[in-house]
Protein backbone atom coordinates (compact mmCIF):
# COMPACT_ATOMS: atom_id res chain seq x y z
CA UNK A 1 0.00 0.00 0.00
CA UNK A 2 1.20 3.75 -0.92
CA UNK A 3 2.46 5.59 2.29
CA UNK A 4 0.07 8.79 2.77
CA UNK A 5 2.41 11.74 3.66
CA UNK A 6 1.29 14.05 6.17
CA UNK A 7 0.38 17.70 4.29
CA UNK A 8 2.36 20.03 4.60
CA UNK A 9 1.15 22.93 7.34
CA UNK A 10 2.13 25.30 4.74
CA UNK A 11 0.17 24.19 1.83
CA UNK A 12 -3.18 26.26 0.96
CA UNK A 13 -6.29 24.40 2.50
CA UNK A 14 -3.70 22.16 4.44
CA UNK A 15 -6.67 21.72 7.20
CA UNK A 16 -9.17 19.70 5.11
CA UNK A 17 -6.62 17.23 3.88
CA UNK A 18 -5.98 14.66 7.05
CA UNK A 19 -10.01 13.94 6.99
CA UNK A 20 -9.45 13.44 3.11
CA UNK A 21 -6.62 11.15 4.14
CA UNK A 22 -8.45 9.29 6.71
CA UNK A 23 -11.35 8.63 4.63
CA UNK A 24 -9.20 7.08 1.64
CA UNK A 25 -7.63 4.52 4.88
CA UNK A 26 -10.85 3.61 5.93
CA UNK A 27 -11.68 3.09 2.38
CA UNK A 28 -8.70 1.13 1.67
CA UNK A 29 -9.51 -1.03 4.67
CA UNK A 30 -13.04 -1.10 3.63
CA UNK A 31 -11.77 -2.82 0.57
CA UNK A 32 -8.85 -4.96 2.12
CA UNK A 33 -11.96 -6.60 4.54
CA UNK A 34 -14.04 -7.07 1.48
CA UNK A 35 -11.36 -9.16 -0.79
CA UNK A 36 -10.06 -10.81 2.42
CA UNK A 37 -13.67 -12.04 2.90
CA UNK A 38 -14.27 -13.13 -1.25
CA UNK A 39 -10.79 -14.69 -0.96
CA UNK A 40 -11.43 -16.99 2.24
CA UNK A 41 -14.97 -17.94 0.43
CA UNK A 42 -13.80 -18.81 -2.85
CA UNK A 43 -11.13 -21.17 -0.40
CA UNK A 44 -13.64 -22.68 1.65
CA UNK A 45 -16.21 -23.19 -2.00
CA UNK A 46 -13.32 -24.80 -3.53
CA UNK A 47 -12.48 -27.36 -1.09
CA UNK A 48 -15.85 -28.09 0.73
CA UNK A 49 -18.28 -26.81 -1.93
CA UNK A 50 -20.42 -24.04 -1.78
CA UNK A 51 -23.57 -25.02 -0.30
CA UNK A 52 -21.41 -27.50 2.49
CA UNK A 53 -19.67 -23.89 3.71
CA UNK A 54 -21.22 -22.02 5.99
CA UNK A 55 -21.12 -17.85 6.59
CA UNK A 56 -19.60 -18.83 10.40
CA UNK A 57 -17.01 -20.90 8.83
CA UNK A 58 -15.72 -17.59 6.19
CA UNK A 59 -15.88 -15.22 9.03
CA UNK A 60 -13.62 -17.43 10.96
CA UNK A 61 -11.14 -18.04 8.65
CA UNK A 62 -10.82 -14.05 8.04
CA UNK A 63 -11.29 -13.65 12.29
CA UNK A 64 -14.34 -10.69 11.32
CA UNK A 65 -17.64 -11.07 12.83
CA UNK A 66 -21.04 -11.87 11.04
CA UNK A 67 -21.85 -7.99 10.91
CA UNK A 68 -18.93 -7.40 9.46
CA UNK A 69 -19.55 -10.11 6.87
CA UNK A 70 -23.40 -8.59 6.30
CA UNK A 71 -21.91 -4.89 5.97
CA UNK A 72 -20.61 -6.27 2.65
CA UNK A 73 -22.34 -9.21 1.03
CA UNK A 74 -26.00 -9.45 1.75
CA UNK A 75 -26.17 -13.44 1.64
CA UNK A 76 -23.39 -15.82 0.69
CA UNK A 77 -24.72 -16.20 -2.97
CA UNK A 78 -23.86 -12.52 -2.75
CA UNK A 79 -19.86 -13.17 -2.51
CA UNK A 80 -19.61 -14.72 -5.71
CA UNK A 81 -22.21 -12.72 -7.78
CA UNK A 82 -21.30 -9.42 -6.13
CA UNK A 83 -17.51 -9.51 -7.36
CA UNK A 84 -18.61 -10.04 -10.84
CA UNK A 85 -21.55 -7.27 -10.32
CA UNK A 86 -19.08 -4.50 -9.87
CA UNK A 87 -17.30 -4.87 -13.57
CA UNK A 88 -20.95 -5.02 -14.84
CA UNK A 89 -21.41 -1.73 -13.27
CA UNK A 90 -18.11 -0.65 -15.55
CA UNK A 91 -19.69 -1.84 -18.81
CA UNK A 92 -22.69 0.44 -17.56
CA UNK A 93 -21.20 3.23 -17.07
CA UNK A 94 -18.89 3.50 -20.26
CA UNK A 95 -22.06 3.25 -21.88
CA UNK A 96 -23.21 6.37 -20.66
CA UNK A 97 -19.83 7.98 -21.79
CA UNK A 98 -20.18 6.83 -25.65
CA UNK A 99 -20.55 9.80 -28.31
CA UNK A 100 -24.30 10.62 -29.17
CA UNK A 101 -25.44 9.27 -32.65
CA UNK A 102 -22.62 6.48 -32.13
CA UNK A 103 -24.58 2.94 -33.62
CA UNK A 104 -26.03 1.31 -30.33
CA UNK A 105 -23.51 -2.14 -31.69
CA UNK A 106 -20.34 -0.02 -31.43
CA UNK A 107 -21.41 1.63 -28.27
CA UNK A 108 -21.63 -1.61 -26.74
CA UNK A 109 -18.67 -2.95 -27.97
CA UNK A 110 -16.81 -0.21 -27.02
CA UNK A 111 -17.98 -0.10 -23.43
CA UNK A 112 -17.50 -3.93 -23.38
CA UNK A 113 -13.90 -2.99 -24.50
CA UNK A 114 -13.99 -0.52 -21.06
CA UNK A 115 -14.64 -3.47 -19.08
CA UNK A 116 -12.16 -5.98 -20.20
CA UNK A 117 -9.16 -3.22 -20.38
CA UNK A 118 -10.47 -2.49 -16.68
CA UNK A 119 -10.25 -6.57 -15.49
CA UNK A 120 -6.95 -6.15 -17.30
CA UNK A 121 -5.58 -3.73 -15.39
CA UNK A 122 -7.33 -4.84 -11.80
CA UNK A 123 -3.89 -6.35 -11.62
CA UNK A 124 -3.27 -10.80 -11.20
CA UNK A 125 -5.54 -11.13 -7.75
CA UNK A 126 -8.26 -10.13 -9.32
CA UNK A 127 -7.72 -12.12 -12.55
CA UNK A 128 -7.37 -15.64 -10.58
CA UNK A 129 -10.17 -14.45 -8.60
CA UNK A 130 -12.35 -14.60 -11.69
CA UNK A 131 -10.78 -18.03 -12.23
CA UNK A 132 -11.72 -19.07 -9.05
CA UNK A 133 -14.95 -17.88 -9.35
CA UNK A 134 -15.98 -19.41 -12.61
CA UNK A 135 -14.79 -22.67 -11.25
CA UNK A 136 -17.18 -22.10 -8.12
CA UNK A 137 -20.01 -21.14 -10.36
CA UNK A 138 -19.79 -24.31 -12.86
CA UNK A 139 -19.83 -26.89 -9.55
CA UNK A 140 -22.81 -25.02 -8.25
CA UNK A 141 -26.30 -25.03 -9.86
CA UNK A 142 -27.92 -22.80 -7.71
CA UNK A 143 -24.73 -20.24 -8.51
CA UNK A 144 -25.50 -21.10 -12.43
CA UNK A 145 -29.02 -19.74 -11.49
CA UNK A 146 -27.94 -16.58 -9.86
CA UNK A 147 -25.57 -16.18 -12.72
CA UNK A 148 -28.22 -15.83 -15.28
CA UNK A 149 -30.36 -13.36 -13.69
CA UNK A 150 -27.51 -11.11 -13.08
CA UNK A 151 -27.12 -11.11 -16.90
CA UNK A 152 -31.00 -10.46 -16.88
CA UNK A 153 -30.30 -7.55 -14.41
CA UNK A 154 -27.56 -6.44 -16.32
CA UNK A 155 -28.81 -6.84 -19.80
CA UNK A 156 -31.93 -4.53 -18.13
CA UNK A 157 -30.31 -1.78 -17.39
CA UNK A 158 -28.15 -1.87 -21.19
CA UNK A 159 -31.20 -1.74 -22.59
CA UNK A 160 -32.33 1.00 -21.06
CA UNK A 161 -29.63 2.88 -21.99
CA UNK A 162 -29.84 1.90 -25.31
CA UNK A 163 -33.80 3.07 -25.79
CA UNK A 164 -32.80 6.36 -24.06
CA UNK A 165 -29.79 7.33 -26.88
CA UNK A 166 -32.06 6.42 -29.64
CA UNK A 167 -34.80 7.96 -28.65
CA UNK A 168 -37.52 5.15 -27.96
CA UNK A 169 -39.88 3.56 -25.17
CA UNK A 170 -38.29 0.35 -23.90
CA UNK A 171 -41.83 -1.24 -23.11
CA UNK A 172 -43.13 -0.45 -26.31
CA UNK A 173 -39.72 -0.98 -28.60
CA UNK A 174 -38.10 -4.05 -28.63
CA UNK A 175 -34.83 -3.31 -30.77
CA UNK A 176 -32.78 -2.30 -27.71
CA UNK A 177 -33.39 -5.65 -25.38
CA UNK A 178 -32.44 -7.44 -28.91
CA UNK A 179 -29.64 -5.50 -29.54
CA UNK A 180 -28.35 -5.79 -26.23
CA UNK A 181 -29.10 -9.57 -25.58
CA UNK A 182 -27.53 -10.29 -29.08
CA UNK A 183 -24.06 -8.28 -27.88
CA UNK A 184 -24.18 -10.12 -24.62
CA UNK A 185 -24.31 -13.49 -25.61
CA UNK A 186 -21.69 -13.10 -28.28
CA UNK A 187 -19.57 -11.45 -25.06
CA UNK A 188 -20.43 -14.57 -23.11
CA UNK A 189 -19.65 -17.23 -25.57
CA UNK A 190 -15.99 -15.28 -25.88
CA UNK A 191 -15.44 -15.64 -21.99
CA UNK A 192 -17.30 -18.99 -21.34
CA UNK A 193 -14.73 -20.60 -24.33
CA UNK A 194 -12.14 -18.82 -22.87
CA UNK A 195 -12.86 -20.18 -19.34
CA UNK A 196 -13.26 -23.73 -20.97
CA UNK A 197 -9.63 -23.67 -22.89
CA UNK A 198 -8.25 -22.64 -19.11
CA UNK A 199 -7.26 -18.98 -20.42
CA UNK A 200 -7.15 -16.12 -18.10
CA UNK A 201 -4.25 -14.20 -19.87
CA UNK A 202 -6.18 -10.65 -19.78
CA UNK A 203 -4.42 -10.08 -23.34
CA UNK A 204 -5.56 -13.34 -25.05
CA UNK A 205 -9.06 -13.22 -22.94
CA UNK A 206 -9.36 -9.25 -24.52
CA UNK A 207 -8.52 -10.54 -28.19
CA UNK A 208 -11.29 -13.53 -27.82
CA UNK A 209 -13.41 -11.36 -26.93
CA UNK A 210 -12.93 -9.24 -30.21
CA UNK A 211 -12.87 -11.32 -32.55
CA UNK A 212 -16.28 -13.24 -31.27
CA UNK A 213 -18.15 -9.92 -30.95
CA UNK A 214 -16.70 -9.02 -34.62
CA UNK A 215 -17.64 -12.74 -35.56
CA UNK A 216 -21.54 -12.34 -34.47
CA UNK A 217 -21.54 -8.93 -36.46
CA UNK A 218 -20.73 -10.07 -39.47
CA UNK A 219 -22.67 -13.68 -38.83
CA UNK A 220 -25.49 -11.00 -38.53
CA UNK A 221 -24.80 -9.41 -41.79
CA UNK A 222 -24.05 -12.70 -43.71
CA UNK A 223 -27.07 -15.58 -42.31
CA UNK A 224 -29.90 -13.15 -42.05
Amino acid sequence: MTAVRPPSPAASGAGERPGRALAGLRERKKQRTRMALIDAALDLFLAKGYEATTIDEIVAAVEVSQRTFFRYFATKEDVVTGFLAEFDQVLAEALTERPPGEPPFTALFESLRVMVRTIAESGPADIERFRRVRQVIEATPALVAAQMARYSASEKVLATEIARRQGVDPETDLRPQIIVGFHGAAARVAFEDCARRDIWDPATVAAQVERTVGLARQTMRDWI
